[in-house]
């Protein structure tokens, strides 16, 4: 027999998959949010609406600026009149801007939340559909450390990119625009040059930068994992006195994760550098030739203070662009591990068309059974022995002989390489592997608790047992 989990380091590890473009990541979260399609439709038209809100304001402001420095023969009633009335135009406008984008993410919080419930709920469903190989290969520390990630990378991606990016590119189109047909075309290549100049350098930084950011969250599940690992084993922990031992484990891998953040931030110092001086250089070309306008009668102040006023309303949210990217990209990363989950071959599935097992008085047959955990290391040769109906049989054996296997495959944890395994004369392989386990009762040989009340254990294998059944059952065991 071997012992519980002992055969995970020489399981076979399955090649893992290779790694879909932000794309098809894209394309595979589509179906969650288009559930709620409506809401998405109304969210892009009230981003719309905020923008087109946030590109007037500065065009008020030139019309505000201008009025009050009239060049003709403005009585002072008029300048009194005109400028109040462009005053509560321009606070109209701003809180358009406010109201639009708060009623954006009202609207859309509810398909967010409900994609991202829809996604954790179908990996931890399918989790639990898979075989006992695959969570005996994998630490429980990474594993719910990536599911974590993956459902936060759901509602950062949404955030990043409907509230951040998409507005951004629609703001710059708007204003492109607005420059080229208001002014001269030069005011448009500019800011377009110096956009392309600052989104260029953002993304071949920020994909550099990626590849640090990938070691800083391998090296945290790393860590996270011994942590866990070590206070699952509290036990052992104290019996072999390794109190030093594991903290000296978990100090180097801090140790490592703190070098490599070290890392990531003197290249984050560069991208923030690299993008205000980009920024700044556009900013100088604007202005100066905007100021050129105005000396030569081209262009009124107000213009000076519009074109100025449309830079900095850009540039304000490109100055995130670095960290948006970053973020978005490691969502797309994160949420892409959690697909690969769902993805994940049962390799233990019902056949097609099972049906329940009928239990009768049932006996247990083991048929010629041959098992081997991994190809090369049989556990179980040519088994085969019967338990008939009402009787009581022991297996006995030195440790490693497979006394827990054979457990394991009555269960349907795994499926044998040959042979048959019959209950009450039917191939638990052909019926489903639910109602063999619910004929199934086990006491194992370790003792297993969930971290909640004593009640709730005893109830566990009943859920809709009631309160009186629950005392019944620990008067029955004796720890009423």
């Amino acid at each position: 027999m071997r012992r519980s989990g002992s055969h995970h380091d020489a399981a076979t590890a399955s090649n893992p998959a290779a790694p879909r473009s932000d794309l098809a990541t894209l394309r595979r979260l589509f179906p969650y949010l288009w559930e709620y399609k409506y809401r998405v439709m109304a969210a892009l038209a009230f981003m719309v609406g905020a923008k087109t809100a946030n590109v007037s304001v500065p065009l008020l402001l030139k019309q505000l600026i201008d009025t009050m420095n009239p060049k003709g023969g403005l009585d002072a009633q008029a300048l009194l009149v005109v400028p109040v009335a462009l005053l509560f135009a321009y606070g109209l406008l701003r809180l358009s801007t406010t109201l639009f984008a708060e009623l954006r993410e009202l609207i859309f919080a509810k398909a967010t939340e409900g994609a991202s419930r829809s996604i954790s709920l179908q990996v931890f469903r399918h989790l639990h559909a898979l075989s006992l190989r695959f969570h005996l290969e994998r630490q429980t520390g990474g594993l719910t450390r990536d599911i974590e990630r993956g459902t936060r990378a759901v509602n950062s991606l949404i955030s990043y990119s409907l509230y951040s990016i998409i507005p951004t590119l629609i703001e710059v189109a708007m204003v492109l625009t607005l420059l080229a047909v208001k002014f001269d075309v030069w005011f448009a290549w500019i800011t377009l040059i110096a956009l392309v100049f600052y989104i260029t350098f953002t993304v071949l930084v920020t994909e550099w930068r990626t590849e640090f950011r990938k070691v800083m969250n391998e090296l945290d599940s790393k860590a996270h994992s011994r942590a866990i690992d070590s206070l699952l084993n509290y036990e052992t922990v104290k019996y072999f006195n390794n109190e030093e031992f594991e903290a000296t484990r978990y100090d180097e891998n801090l140790e490592r994760y703190r070098l490599a953040a070290l890392k990531s931030q003197r290249t984050l110092s560069l991208l923030n550098t690299g993008q205000q001086l980009i920024i700044a250089t556009g900013l100088i070309a604007m202005l100066w030739r905007a100021t050129q306008g105005v000396v030569d009668g081209r262009m009124t102040l107000g213009d000076l203070v519009m074109v100025n006023a449309f830079m900095i309303q850009l540039y304000i949210p490109l100055g995130f662009l670095g960290v948006l990217y970053r973020e978005i990209k490691q969502s797309l990363t994160d949420l892409d591990k959690m697909f690969t989950l769902i993805e994940r071959d049962r390799e233990i599935a019902d056949a097609p068309g099972a049906l329940p097992l009928k239990v009768d008085g049932a006996s247990v047959t083991f048929s010629h059974v041959n098992f081997a955990y991994e190809e090369a290391r049989p556990i179980l040769h040519d088994i085969s022995f019967e338990i008939p109906s009402g009787k009581t049989v022991a297996v006995v054996g030195p440790s490693g002989s497979g006394k827990s296997t054979l457990a394991r495959l009555l269960f349907r944890f795994y499926d044998v390489q040959s042979g048959q395994i019959l209950i009450a004369g039917q191939d638990i392989k052909q019926v489903t592997q639910a109602s063999v386990r619910q004929a199934i009762g086990i006491v194992p040989q370790d003792t297993v608790l969930f971290n909640d009340t004593v009640e709730y254990n005893i109830a566990y294998g009943k859920p809709g047992a009631t309160r009186e059944q629950v005392i019944e059952a620990a008067q029955s065991a004796h720890i009423h």
